[in-house]
């Protein structure tokens, strides 16, 4: 696996056991902390670490965007236009990164299998999900959230099943921000950077046949594989371009 953190460290004697355990899913080494890019065990989760700044991933700092009428506003909910006399709604997130998008999807009711990739990406997202469903706040949100360590690329031919919903976010190169969303994006973007080949991930998405594929773009980017979308749905920084599929 390339990878360019150096090791996993443990910041309390309790816990070498469990940074052991990652390391050897990772086939990193135990080490000390250091200013490195490196992923730290504590006893409040798995973070990701560069000299004295860290993140983790923590499902609770999104409860307010998905409590009460405020879910109906995101504009990814908007653009997938859940159909709520339905059950058993299933999204597919092909790029889930940190899991954001999809704590988003699932808190609209959807049943979301995130793809992710990378392998120390998974683990931080595989972490914050254990968090989540252990926390009464989230539980309910988190445990409509399954995560598969693959790529999603060549994963949707063989899904077994037409998804109401697949959701690409392909990266691109962010705008300074400041606080914990630049923070999120330089380490996500050190980990995972832009989709390799984001034309082939279209693509794939368009042959399950789901009933919306939605991209996720800059808000004046260009289209993914140049494809005009049906329609599209633009906020301040990012436009949301969306494909109708087997139903509409």
């Amino acid at each position: 696996m390339k990878t360019s953190v150096t090791g996993v460290c443990f910041a309390d004697p309790s816990l070498p056991a469990e940074a052991e355990a990652i390391a050897g899913r990772l086939g990193l080494p135990v080490i000390a902390p250091g200013p490195e890019l490196m992923l730290s065990v504590r006893p409040d989760g798995l973070f990701i670490t560069r000299g004295g700044s860290a993140f983790s991933v923590d499902f609770s700092s999104y409860l307010r965007r998905a409590a009460g009428n405020n879910i109906g506003g995101e504009l990814i909910v908007r653009a997938a236009k859940p159909d709520t006399s339905a059950s058993g709604r299933i999204a597919v997130d092909c790029t889930a990164g940190f899991g954001e998008d999809s704590f988003i999807l699932a808190a609209a009711g959807y049943t979301v299998i995130m793809f992710e990739h990378n392998e120390v990406t998974a683990e931080l997202l595989s972490d914050g999900l254990r968090r989540g469903r252990s926390d009464p706040a989230t539980r309910e949100i988190c445990s409509r959230m399954e995560l598969r360590r693959a790529d999603s690329a060549a994963e949707l031919a063989r899904l077994g099943f037409i998804p109401d919903v697949v959701y690409l976010d392909p990266m691109f190169p962010q705008r300074k921000k400041s606080g914990a969303v630049k923070k999120k994006a330089r380490f996500l973007g050190e980990l995972d950077g832009p989709c390799a080949d984001g034309d082939a991930l279209l693509g794939a998405a368009l042959a399950t046949g789901a009933r919306r594929i939605i991209v996720k773009r800059p808000r004046g980017g260009e289209y993914l594989a140049g494809r005009k979308p049906d329609y599209s749905l633009a906020g301040d920084t990012v436009r949301y371009d969306c494909f109708t599929g087997r139903t509409e």
